[in-house]
Order: C-alpha cells, then sequence, then structure tokens
C-alpha cells in the first residue's frame, strides 16, 4: 500500500516516455495520443518536460519524437530477463522455422508481462518489438493465458489494479463473475487470443495471436505467443495449425527452465 496518491502529471509523463520509446521513431504527437488517449496539448507538454530533462529529443524534419541514450539509465539495474532469454533463444528460432510465423516469451512483471526474447523481424507487415517492452496484461494472449494458470493471488492483484484503468481490455476486471469465466474458459481451452481492440491499437486489425502458458508441474513461468495475420487466416484455422506446435514448443522451454532453475 502507498502512503499517498498518485501524482498524475508524473503519471502521464511516464505514460507519454513509454509511448515514445515503444514507437521507435514514429512517435508524432498524433501517435502518441492514439497510444496513450491523453489530449494532445497534455502530449506536447509532457514531451517538452520530458526534453527538458534530457530523456526525448524532437525531429525537426520528420515531426517525430524519440528516447534519448539517457533513458538507457532507466534500466541498467534490471537484468532478471536476461537469464530467461539465453535458454529460449535457440528453442524460439527452431519453432519459427517450423511454423514460419513470429512469436514472443515473455514473464510476469506485476503489472504487465515483459518480452524476454521475441522472434519478430522488423519489417512492413508487422511493427517490431524488442526485448524489455512490456505488454499491457488483459489486452495480449501473453498475459492472459499467464493470469489464467498462474497464481490466484496474482491474479487478483491484477484485476483489482487493472479495474481502474480505463481501456477497454480492462473492462474484464470490472466484474469479478465475469473475470472468472473468462479465465475458466481460457483454462478450459488452453490458450489465450488477442484482444481485438488491443489489435487494433497496435496493429491496425492486421494482426492477432494466439498464447499458451510456458509451465512444469504446476508452476507457471512465463507464457509464448505466436503472431499472424488476419487476412492468412482465421482464428479456428489458427488454432487447429499453430496450437499443437506452440504447446509443444512451451513443454520444451518449461523444462528447461525447470532443468536449469533446479541447478
Amino acid at each position: 500500500m502507498t502512503s499517498y496518491r498518485p501524482v498524475n502529471a508524473v503519471l502521464r509523463g511516464l505514460d507519454v516516455l513509454l509511448a515514445t520509446n515503444r514507437l521507435k521513431g514514429r512517435a508524432t504527437v498524433g501517435e502518441i495520443h492514439r497510444h496513450t488517449g491523453l489530449d494532445k496539448a497534455t502530449i506536447v507538454r509532457m514531451l517538452e518536460t520530458l526534453a527538458h530533462a534530457g530523456l526525448t529529443v524532437r525531429n525537426e524534419e520528420t515531426r517525430t519524437y524519440e528516447v534519448t541514450g539517457k533513458a538507457l539509465l532507466l534500466s541498467v539495474g534490471y537484468d532478471r530477463h536476461r537469464a530467461v532469454s539465453a535458454i529460449v533463444t535457440p528453442i524460439m528460432e527452431d519453432f519459427q522455422t517450423e511454423i514460419g510465423w513470429p512469436s514472443d516469451v515473455a514473464i510476469f512483471d506485476n503489472d504487465a508481462m515483459l518480452l524476454v526474447e521475441t522472434s519478430r523481424q522488423a519489417g512492413p507487415m508487422m511493427l517490431n518489438r524488442h526485448p524489455g517492452y512490456r505488454a499491457p496484461i488483459l489486452a495480449t494472449s501473453l498475459g492472459q493465458v499467464y493470469l489464467a494458470f498462474g497464481p490466484a493471488e496474482e491474479r487478483d492483484a491484477v484485476l483489482t489494479a487493472a479495474a481502474e484503468k480505463p481501456e477497454i481490455w480492462n473492462d474484464v476486471a470490472r466484474d469479478r463473475r465475469k473475470a472468472e469465466k473468462f479465465f475458466d474458459d481460457i483454462r478450459s481451452r488452453g490458450y489465450a487470443t488477442m484482444h481485438p481492440d488491443y489489435s487494433r491499437v497496435e496493429y491496425r486489425h492486421a494482426m492477432t495471436s494466439v498464447g499458451v502458458p510456458i509451465m512444469a508441474d504446476g508452476k507457471v513461468f512465463a507464457s509464448i505467443n505466436v503472431l499472424y495475420l488476419k487476412k492468412a487466416m482465421p482464428v479456428d484455422q489458427a488454432v487447429r495449425t499453430l496450437l499443437k506446435p506452440l504447446q509443444a514448443t512451451a513443454a520444451t522451454i518449461a523444462a528447461e527452465l525447470a532443468r536449469r532453475s533446479e541447478k
């Protein structure tokens, strides 16, 4: 429990900083507005404040904003994901060779899913993601499936916090009865899918995903997804063709993580 109410201006500034980093060279005021929902005057004020602190810089030619090298100082103390990344990288490379679609592995990080490794490649068909990206829990198949199979106390804490956030994918957190059915359904079928509004915001409806837990002996270590183009196949076809190899890859990763954790 915190002693004071959060400082909303600081929260808005952090939202703008995170969005600028996530957009990687495409961070116009309009794009940041689309990703955060903040009004454009507030975004400009936050960007100018962040620039004054040396954390962002404006490209006058393209009218975009980028984070500076100083922002790296915010992550120098965090390296929990590197050990997992070293284990999963070769397995994910083999998996992408098998199925032809990219995937992500993420671990739970309190209020988000932290990408530890991805087989996405930069290109026109998708937005790139890098290890260290924090994906919203209830918006993504990674987060939904982790919560469904994870500890009840973590799920309760996430739902409590998410219920206070305005994004539409957090609506499920505002009704606990519906939330429990939502997670029961995920456990029953063994996978989760990306929230359609997150697909709209992040991928302009072009992409979606299927995610499964990475777990062994009832313990969830992480989660893994497959991303694919919506126009390439409907969800039921994606489940038929991708789910079994995805689950097999998750089992391989889980066994390796369990083996390493015993050493």
